[in-house]
């Protein structure tokens, strides 16, 4: 519920303060001052787009503090716990906003976004303004009326979520059949490529083997005759021989008596040394003895590699590389043969999100369905105490084709009226004056309120072009509402002010050549000569004063 409002330095405002004791109070003045001071206040509290016009000329910045009892609202603390504000039982929202642009908002003293307060707003308060008249032309309003008044949004949203994930798998579903004959190439594409790179060897040690041995294989004359040589160097060598040499030093040094340590040494090195020239002889005699120059081998060789070289041009690739490039081929080959499985699955998954659409939106057509009878039932009756005898307004749901179902449903839906017995029902907009699209929006309104869970109520000029015994019955309604929460009203109304429990004037005084808008909350003297302004106008006389004194006891019944 609303404690209070603290305006500061807001239009005509130095510092204002209104409090609220609950039950329907009235707000009142000349030239819509109170919508402009107190609703559009309110509305800039809870996250409406900031107006740096309205900061007080020569102030730099405004600032809106609005204090709600939560006590009776679970479901606002829930939303601040979730938030991770403080959730106590009273909540202070407070809006700052300068002439250079920039907005602040507080939750608690804690910063908060826009989008934070807007959706606490939400749950804090239900502003109601003249201007739903013509958003009732529109039959998204119409649809929007009605799941608020079965409590079925959340299903409403859930039926949306549903049908946009049915639209995405049947739209991913037909992009692939779509591209079916192309799948089909690329797979009879990588099919061959995957057979070609898998006749080959393409592990990087056999590639690296495979060029070691036609290097070889293409130096063999040359890698014979340096062999001979090296075994002639080693062996063989008639005049000078590495066998012979490290033999005659050994002979030379073992016949050396008395030898020093280091000739010692030198002949365990020679020594050492001969059997390396033995071991290295016979690795030459037995490489002269395998190796053989292959021609046919050797073209072989090449022959492979020229292949793999040019198997790697093509794919663009180093020939080490080959054996990852066929991974890669061979893993997308895999994914584009499982195609048809895709297909299915795709299948499978757009009639599971149809039948989940199917089920949630049956579920919401029929609470449409009974909610429109019971809402169509009590807006006749409001209409009926709003001067509108034999008018009767029906909510029409029009089953849509089974290939035409849209995100909010199985139905379309539409408010439909016949202001007069026996006439057919058509259109609001076909149909209904202005005087009375104020009534039918005020009746929906009133209906509309008595079921929502939200603890205020603000009704903004709602009660516009209704006037007489009408009126009055529009101040019952209110009062009736503020029986069972708070109802804030911005009326000129006489009729609907004098039922309200408590009752606040705006005005404008002008001194100085400065303005200032003032707020007072009227004792029953005041409330009495405001009804009889409202009345006569300027000029008040005792016969207005007395008209007021009989319309606000009469409202006291």
């Amino acid at each position: 519920m609303l404690l209070s409002i603290t305006i500061n330095n807001y239009t005509l405002v130095d510092t204002l303060e209104i409090e609220f004791s609950g039950g329907t109070t009235a707000i009142t003045g000349e030239t819509g001052a109170g919508k402009s001071l107190i609703l559009d206040a309110l509305s800039m509290a809870l996250g409406d787009r900031a107006d740096s016009s309205t900061i007080r000329q020569g102030k730099d910045r405004a600032q809106i503090t609005a204090s709600f009892d939560l006590s009776a609202i679970p479901e606002a603390k829930q939303w601040l716990d979730n938030q991770d504000f403080t959730a106590d039982d009273e909540c202070i929202l407070r809006r700052i906003y300068t002439t250079e642009g920039r907005s602040r908002g507080y939750i608690n003293g804690q910063p908060c976004t826009m989008q934070q307060l807007q959706q606490l707003g939400n749950l804090l308060v239900d502003l109601h303004s003249q201007h739903e008249h013509q958003s009732l032309l529109r039959r998204n309003t119409h649809r929007k009326l009605l799941d608020e008044f079965t409590t079925s949004t959340e299903l409403a949203e859930k039926v949306a979520d549903n049908f946009h994930d049915w639209q995405r798998a049947v739209k991913t579903l037909h992009d692939l059949a779509e591209r079916s004959d192309e799948l089909n190439a690329r797979r009879e594409l990588l099919q061959f490529q995957v057979e070609e790179l898998q006749e080959f060897n393409l592990e990087a040690s056999y590639l690296q083997q495979l060029e070691l041995e036609q290097q070889s294989l293409a130096n063999a004359e040359q890698i014979i005759q340096d062999s001979q040589k090296l075994l002639a160097i080693s062996d063989q060598g008639e005049a000078f021989n590495l066998r012979d040499g490290f033999n005659q030093a050994l002979s030379i040094l073992s016949q050396l008596k008395h030898k020093p340590e280091a000739l010692e040494e030198a002949q365990q090195l020679l020594q050492s040394g001969l059997i390396q020239v033995d071991e290295a002889v016979r690795c030459i005699e037995q490489h002269i003895d395998r190796f053989e120059a292959n021609p046919q081998r050797l073209q072989h060789i090449e022959d492979e590699l020229g292949l793999i070289f040019q198997l790697a041009r093509k794919h663009r690739v180093d020939t080490h590389q080959l054996g990852e490039k066929l991974q890669e081929l061979v893993l997308e080959l895999k994914q584009l043969t499982a195609g048809d499985q895709n297909l299915e699955a795709l299948q499978q998954q757009v009639d599971e999100f149809a039948a989940k659409y199917q089920t949630a939106a049956s579920e919401l057509s029929l609470i449409r369905q009974q909610g429109a009878v019971k809402m169509s039932q009590g807006i006749n009756q409001q209409l009926q105490q709003l001067s509108m005898q034999g008018a009767e307004l029906l909510i029409q749901l029009t089953p849509l084709d089974e290939n035409n179902f849209k995100p909010y449903g199985l139905e379309d839906i539409e408010l439909m009226i016949s202001t007069n017995p026996g006439q057919a029902h058509k259109p609001l907009a076909k149909v209904a004056s202005g005087g009375e699209l104020s009534r039918v929006s005020l009746a929906i309104q009133v209906v509309a309120a008595a079921n929502s869970s939200i603890p205020t109520l603000v009704f903004d000029e709602v009660d516009v072009g209704i006037g007489g015994s009408t009126a009055d019955v529009v101040g019952k309604l209110l009062k009736q509402l503020g029986d069972r929460g708070q109802v804030i009203s911005v009326t000129h109304q006489p009729q609907v002010a004098a039922h309200a429990h408590q009752h606040y004037v705006v005005s404008k005084i002008t001194a100085n050549s400065s303005a200032e808008s003032t707020i007072v909350n009227l004792n029953k003297t005041q409330r009495i000569e405001e009804l009889a302004r409202m009345l006569g106008g300027a000029k008040v006389t005792d016969q207005t004063l007395s008209h007021a004194s009989e319309l606000f006891d009469l409202a006291r019944l």
